[in-house]
């Protein structure tokens, strides 16, 4: 059984004080607001590596990286129906082992993917992630599986924990790991000539069949990091976005979505200032921006390098603006005049009327892994894949990360709102389009 914070200290001493609270974030507020149990907000990830693990050596490491990372050890604070907070009790221990082995089986990271779509961490147990080390018969290799529950944890802070984890277990520390890229002040980008209150076009339902079940589903690709010319004015990221863009807009017509060649697209980016190294803040640290495209870009036959350019712009800019991680709204729904079930329920209402004015979907790349993930006799990482949440109304997100020069990409979907065969065919129009970025076929 875990030690808790209330059992006597070793030694016969005084028992340790109560646990430190922490009053939810805006980013945690609003999802504790809007959680629900047909479509648990999860984030996936998973991380391949060429041998196998030492199943103690590891579990020893992952408590270490807890230790050295303590703000990730936190659960929910019981509240009695009146109060108007959220808060986070940070532990001196988790409450619970985080890691699991299951068996070594066929089909068992099949199961695993499903269960970190389909089951989230409890929040009230610290730390609200799990890792399941998955291996199967006629794999070499095993993988590190990761379900974290994203009203607590982002995908970035998770990693940090597995790269330190990492660390530990090989006994060798990582190099200095490079701050990420901040452009300078730039101005307001050139968005889309739209209406500001413009309703963005949303992806047109597919096939999800007679009886679908909630949830999400996904898919994985490993796919090739699109070329680029020395000197171009746009990263991968503007590529990737440019390939999301038109993949969404050809799947709309394509499914005759009425106002299709009309209404604009808008495309949330998850920008993430924080540093990589050690002292990496834990919690959700992104901030949200949309980019903004008009009908008229993204049809057939359009110009891509000039899309790639004005693209360009226009996230440069984005991501140089200082803004609140949910916008100005939402700092609004987390003033704590009323208790926190009336907040709640004003914010899932608002989220309902607000559900047309949702953006199209959500591009969040995690770009190159700034850590080796060098588990020593296990190997390094070959592969590393995120996804995120995909809930309704928006439904549909697209996670990427390199490693090894290589782009992997999940596509999540909304059962309610997409089939399998559906999945199947967003894919293809993404790797067509992101191959069009290439410099090779500009």
């Amino acid at each position: 059984m875990a030690t808790t914070q209330h059992q006597r200290a070793p030694g016969g001493g005084q028992p340790p004080g109560p646990p430190v609270r922490v009053p939810f974030p805006v980013v945690d507020e609003v999802a504790r607001h809007c959680a629900q149990d047909a479509e648990p907000s999860t984030v996936h990830i998973e991380i391949h590596l060429p041998g196998r693990v030492d199943e103690e050596r590891l579990r020893s490491a992952f408590a270490a990286a807890l230790a050295r990372h303590p703000r990730a050890l936190m659960r929910e604070r019981p509240r009695g129906p009146l109060a108007r907070r959220y808060e986070w009790e940070l532990t001196e221990h988790p409450d619970t082992d985080p890691v699991s082995f299951p068996p070594c089986a066929p089909g068992a990271l099949e199961r695993a993917r499903a269960g970190a779509l389909d089951r989230a961490p409890a929040l009230t147990a610290s730390p609200p992630l799990r890792l399941d080390v998955v291996r199967e018969p006629d794999r070499e290799g095993c993988v590190l599986l990761f379900t974290v529950h994203h009203t607590a944890l982002d995908g970035p802070a998770c990693l940090r924990l597995a790269a330190t984890a990492a660390e530990i277990y090989s006994d060798s520390p990582a190099p200095p790991s490079p701050a990420p890229a901040r452009p300078d002040a730039a101005p307001l980008p050139r968005q889309a000539r739209t209406p500001a209150l413009a309703r963005p076009a949303q992806v047109t339902p597919g096939s999800p069949g007679p009886a679908p079940v909630p949830g999400n589903a996904m898919l994985l690709a490993e796919l090739p990091v699109p070329r680029r010319e020395s000197g171009a004015p746009y990263t991968v990221n503007d590529q990737l976005m440019v390939a999301t863009a038109l993949t969404v807009s050809d799947w709309n017509r394509a499914q005759g979505a009425p106002g299709a060649d009309r209404r604009p697209l808008r495309i949330t980016m998850p920008v993430d200032d924080r540093t990589r190294g050690p002292e990496m803040p834990i919690g959700n640290g992104t901030r949200l921006v949309e980019v903004g495209f008009a009908a008229a870009e993204l049809t057939p036959g359009t110009d891509v390098a000039a899309l790639l350019r004005t693209t360009a712009e226009r996230t440069r800019a984005l991501k140089a603006q200082p803004r609140p991680q949910l916008g100005h709204g939402a700092g609004l729904l987390t003033v704590p005049l009323l208790p926190v079930a009336a907040r709640a329920a004003l914010t899932r209402g608002l989220r309902v009327a607000a559900g047309p004015w949702t953006s199209t979907t959500l591009l969040s790349n995690i770009g190159r892994i700034p850590y080796p993930l060098d588990f020593g006799d296990a190997g390094r990482a070959t592969a590393v894949w995120f996804s995120a949440p995909a809930r309704m109304p928006r439904g549909l997100t697209f996670t990427t990360a390199s490693t090894g020069g290589r782009l992997h990409l999940a596509l999540r979907w909304s059962r309610t709102l997409l089939g399998e065969r559906d999945g199947a065919r967003l894919l293809d129009l993404f790797t067509r389009h992101l191959a069009a970025t290439s410099s090779e076929a500009i």
